[in-house]
């Protein structure tokens, strides 16, 4: 049947599918992040280095468009 990582993975992208949706960009950041993490859980689980990077790759730069998009509010 399908297991919990599987169901994390399918979550992960879902999130960062709708992530295209959202409506400002701060907001997109934040989807970005958690699907991103959600899938790097299951990119771990499976153990595809490929996608272990990738998937890390593409969560930090999530974190980071989000701390420069919240920086750029206070002022």
């Amino acid at each position: 049947m399908f297991d919990i990582f599987w169901i994390t993975g399918v979550i992960g992208l879902v999130l960062i599918i709708s992530g295209l949706l959202a409506k400002t960009r701060r907001h997109q950041s934040f989807i970005y992040i958690f699907g991103g993490l959600l899938l790097e859980a299951y990119s771990i689980y499976i153990g595809d280095i490929v996608f272990i990077v990738l998937q890390g790759v593409f969560t930090i730069v999530a974190f980071y468009e989000f701390y420069q998009y919240s920086k750029k509010k206070e002022r």
